[in-house]
């Protein structure tokens, strides 16, 4: 990174914006100095965000997301900064793949099976969800597949999954990491993947579009920035130290415990995806789909 006027290494601040490990000082093998990692909860993630637009573009600040981050400039009323305009993409990470589940009793063993029963029962059938991507889940189900089925939220994706095995909620849309410890109780199925290609986690499972729904597409993602102004030439040396982190097989393996997926994008690839998950939920908020907290 380019010079400081600072008597000594300057560590690395990378902050997120969601809860998280907090550390100071962590070394790593890729970095001449260490990472301090500052969590900064809040307003879903804004605060944070609001902090790092506000930073120097010296790849000393940078800040890792969720695809909350594009979200909240359609679900809350006032955020200082623009999720885009204002930050510099570094990478991509991970993307984290949806499932539709169902409890093991419900009349339908797949997805072509789910619609038929919800087009001859129209409103009948309640999808569980426990934030915006995964009731984004469920609403564009509904939109590309033709059918209505209900939206009822959930706390977490635990209390989601007790009461899809208790068989009180027919199906629901959640991550792989909730869904897979129920798998071996016999009493839950995973009817689809959310991603046009199947998932490493669960390579048996079909994907919605291959289930009969051409063009459903719904993931989440993790993303590092950076504030706006960064040199590119800064922006691709840190995505080549993430790089070679990611040929660590401790990483991958990291990654699918969490239920996500590796999937480092360099910063043009990056910028681009950002731009197409930004026009998702702008697509979503003019629908009606998304309303800005009161």
């Amino acid at each position: 990174h380019p010079p400081r006027a600072h008597p000594g290494p300057l560590p690395r601040r990378r902050r997120h914006g969601y809860p998280g490990p907090r550390g100071r000082g962590r070394h790593s093998p890729h970095l001449p100095q260490p990472i301090v990692v500052e969590n900064r909860p809040g307003a879903q993630g804004a605060i944070g965000s609001e902090q790092v637009a506000r930073s120097e573009p010296d790849g000393h600040t940078l800040l890792v997301v969720t695809s909350t981050h594009n979200l909240n400039k359609y679900q809350l009323q006032q955020i200082t900064y623009d999720p885009l305009r204002d930050f510099t993409p570094v990478a991509v990470m991970t993307r984290q793949i949806l499932v539709l589940v169902a409890g093991a009793n419900q009349p339908f063993r797949d997805v072509p099976g789910l619609i038929a029963y919800a087009r001859a029962n129209p409103g009948a059938v309640g999808f569980g969800a426990t934030e915006a991507l995964t009731a984004w889940a469920g609403h564009e189900f509904n939109r590309r597949a033709g059918v209505r089925t209900e939206e009822v939220q959930y706390r977490g994706g635990g209390l989601l999954m007790n009461d899809i095995v208790a068989g009180h909620l027919p199906i629901g849309w959640t991550s792989t990491a909730s869904a897979i410890p129920h798998l071996q109780t016999g009493r839950v199925r995973v009817l689809a993947v959310s991603t046009p290609q199947r998932t490493r986690l669960l390579p048996d499972v079909p994907t919605v579009q291959e289930s009969g729904v051409p063009g459903y597409d719904v993931s989440g993602w993790v993303a590092m920035l950076g504030p706006a102004g960064m040199p590119p030439a800064l922006a691709s040396q840190i995505h080549a130290v993430l790089a070679r982190a990611y040929a660590d097989p401790a990483l991958q393996q990291r990654f699918q415990t969490l239920g996500l997926e590796a999937d480092l994008r360099d910063p043009a690839a990056s910028a681009e995806f950002l731009k197409a998950d930004d026009a998702r939920w702008a697509a979503a908020a003019a629908s009606g789909l998304i309303v800005k907290a009161q």
